[in-house]
């Protein structure tokens, strides 16, 4: 099915306003791995001209455990894309979701449990 030449021009758009809106907070990401990596490096090589004694614990760094890899920015990048896109937000007015009442099988809305003003609690966790 061919897609007409507004729509992908609308969803050009809307990737472009998406990385310009994400990019900052991926580079600070990416900034904060570089710098956690310089300084584990750093403290392995003060370590090494001072001299360590036998006693003490192995500094694990080396060159394949770097923070700052391919692999771990686009990790961050995937989860500022699931971050963005999350349809929950501190602050705002929680997501009406569907759910299913297991004793009748019908749909209803998490909302629908609400009774005044009393505040309604899910728990997504196990009881046992």
């Amino acid at each position: 099915m061919q897609k007409s030449a507004g729509v992908l021009t609308v969803q050009a758009l809307k990737h472009t306003a998406l990385c310009l809106v994400l990019l900052p907070r991926f580079f600070l990401a990416a900034l904060m791995l570089c710098l956690l990596d310089f300084l584990c490096v750093r403290r392995k090589v003060l370590l090494k001209m001072e001299g360590s004694s036998p006693d003490d614990p192995p500094v694990c760094v080396s060159d394949s455990n770097k923070m700052f890899t391919l692999e771990s920015l686009r990790a961050v990048w995937y989860g500022q894309k699931l971050d963005f896109f999350k349809s929950a937000h501190l602050g705002f007015i929680a997501p009406n979701t569907e759910v299913v009442q297991l004793q009748e099988r019908r749909r209803v809305r998490v909302l629908d449990y609400v009774k005044g003003r009393r505040p309604l609690i899910l728990n997504f966790g196990s009881c046992s």
